[in-house]
């Protein structure tokens, strides 16, 4: 739970703060971006919420923050409740965002598709009681997508309660030794009519995405939506090798999908034609920075 004697100097004045305790993983920032911000090294309430949609996005940050960093002067238990029951939060139909982000993966998204063929849960959120009870009533978990070994989180306790089968990539399979079904080589591979996982080494060996019917891409921390810039961005750091991730962006241009939904970074929808060209226009800068890098 926040602590009001951490509060952060960077807050403004009022009910909701951020305190000392906050990793800057960025989920406040998501989900309620007209009250949160980065300042310096950490998320701060920018401007307090006062309409109710801003408070309700607000409760729903307090909730998702993977360190307990958010926290309010006078807490609104009837507001809290509703908040707790809005996740997994729906982004379209079928596909939600399930919130309760982990500390074990730096406060990483996971989603949670439902599907006649069974369910599916990429990366893990917290093991809480709230979520595995959501997901019973949709009809549990068949299958876990790790998307690669930074973000495996809770995703065993998932794994066994629900009798689900874990994917992950043979190069990142020591995050996740009893992994039901391990990935190997760069080749895509179908799994039925609606999915196709793709391996996209460069942020890790073994970084995979997952694709939904064409439309809905999970990316894990291979790409994600800049809001700042109106940019797809990639990692530039805590790479394993520079020209694996060009590679790795460059073959998704050869997919359609309209969606990108990251562990870290933004989420997005766009027209395929322009999400194709904000990929491209990706692939462009990051083959530039490796040349003139050398």
């Amino acid at each position: 739970m926040a602590d009001r004697k951490k509060r952060l100097d960077s807050n403004v004045p009022g009910d909701f703060y951020v305190d000392a305790t906050c990793i800057n993983c960025d989920t406040c920032r998501q989900l309620a971006p007209l009250s949160f911000e980065e300042v310096g090294d950490y998320s701060a309430v920018s401007r307090q919420p006062e309409e109710a949609p801003q408070i309700h996005q607000a409760y729903q940050a307090l909730l998702a923050c993977p360190v307990g960093s958010i926290g309010t002067e006078h807490s609104d238990k009837t507001r809290m409740q509703t908040a707790m029951a809005s996740f997994p939060l729906r982004i379209e139909n079928e596909v939600s965002y399930c919130g309760f982000n982990s500390e074990k993966s730096f406060g990483a998204n996971s989603f949670f598709i439902e599907h006649p063929d069974g369910n599916w849960l990429i990366d893990s959120p917290r093991y809480i009681k709230h979520l595995v009870e959501a997901f019973e009533r949709r009809g549990g978990i068949a299958h876990i997508f790790l998307t690669h070994k930074d973000d495996v989180a809770d995703a065993d306790k998932y794994a066994a309660h629900f009798g689900a089968k874990r994917i992950i990539h043979q190069a990142d399979s020591e995050a996740a030794p009893t992994a039901e079904w391990v990935i190997g080589g760069e080749e895509k591979v179908r799994v039925g009519r609606e999915f196709q996982i793709i391996p996209v080494p460069g942020h890790t060996a073994g970084s995979m995405a997952l694709l939904y019917r064409e439309r809905f891409l999970f990316t894990g921390d291979h790409l994600w939506w800049n809001h700042h810039t109106s940019s797809l961005e990639a990692p530039t750091r805590l790479i394993w090798r520079k020209w694996a991730l060009v590679e790795s962006i460059e073959k998704l241009l050869d997919h359609r999908f309209e969606w990108v939904l990251a562990g870290h970074g933004d989420r997005v929808r766009l027209s395929s034609a322009d999400m194709r060209a904000c990929l491209r226009a990706l692939a462009e800068r990051r083959k530039k920075g490796s040349v003139s890098s050398l």
